[in-house]
């Protein structure tokens, strides 16, 4: 099995030489010497320069070398680097495994029944229940209506994995007409997940299956896309009624904060909301 996620200290190193690499002398008030520099983005002495460190404590950093970093000079490197919220609260996430303090080991995820139900009689738009390896827990009847227009779910009752649904099934391109966003943010979700449970044999084991099967995957994984869900829009299709814009909303649980809910709805009076009542009329017809 490929090594995705590497030790805790090449992870963090990774996470570091990817964001500098992104950058350019010019992108944080630095002059540019005009020599040809021979690593992409940001050297090593620029960044430390940034976050005032040394550039020995920085490169012991990026090399796995130094195993602790204090919250003062992760904000500080988050600063240099131009980190987004996402990004910076991941930084925090690798350092802390990269520690010696041991991080509470995973445990199997199960849907309280309460919230099971709540979702299943939400009728607004399709909502499903993601976990932590990004398995679907639970999903209401217009989120099942939705993957079944594009992709056969066949007739277990095991909910399938999202990220295997994105990128290792054809019709997903259909489902998804955005299919890159759909895939940098599916892919930014999962390495946020990887880097709160770098200990998780399941989230290595999924890492592995996508790189080995989706060279697209394999390629976004590599540039070290991190972004957490929280709200945005969804462009999906169904073969019934062609394009559907939706707006989404992202719930934590309390009680299971890596379980999160996920409610889709259409603009009042839309086209969208008519076809989402459409789809879910014709199905309750058909099992009426």
């Amino acid at each position: 099995m490929r090594n995705t996620t590497g030790a805790h200290g090449t992870a963090l190193g990774s996470f570091l030489q990817a964001r500098r690499s992104r950058l350019r002398p010019e992108d944080v008030g630095l002059d540019s010497d005009g020599k040809h520099r021979r690593v992409a983005g940001l050297r090593r002495e620029e960044v430390a320069q940034l976050a005032r460190v040394s550039v020995n404590y920085y490169t012991r950093l990026e090399q796995g070398q130094n195993r602790s970093a204090s919250p003062e000079v992760l904000d500080a490197l988050a600063g240099a680097l131009r980190l987004s919220q996402d990004e910076r609260a991941h930084l925090h996430d690798l350092a802390g495994s990269a520690g010696t303090q041991a991080r509470p080991e995973p445990v199997a995820e199960h849907v309280r029944p309460a919230v099971a139900r709540m979702i299943s009689v939400y009728e607004q738009g399709p909502a499903v229940v993601l976990g932590r390896q990004l398995n679907i827990l639970a999903w209401n009847e217009l989120a099942r209506i939705l993957f079944s227009g594009h992709i056969d779910l066949g007739v277990t009752e095991t909910l399938p994995n999202l990220a295997e649904l994105v990128f290792l099934e054809p019709g997903a391109r259909r489902l998804y007409p955005v299919w890159t966003d759909e895939a940098h943010e599916l892919a930014g979700y999962l390495r946020v997940m990887v880097g709160r449970y770098p200990g998780d044999p399941a989230l290595s084991a999924l890492v592995s299956k996508l790189s080995d099967n989706s060279p697209e995957f394999a390629k976004i994984w590599s540039g070290h896309v991190v972004w957490d869900k929280t709200h945005g829009t969804r462009y999906l299709h169904h073969p019934e009624v062609d394009r559907l814009t939706l707006s989404f909303e992202t719930l934590r649980l309390p009680d299971s904060p890596d379980q999160c809910v996920i409610l889709y709805q259409a603009e009042a009076g839309s086209e969208s909301e008519r076809a989402l009542r459409s789809l879910l009329a014709g199905r309750n017809g058909q099992t009426g």
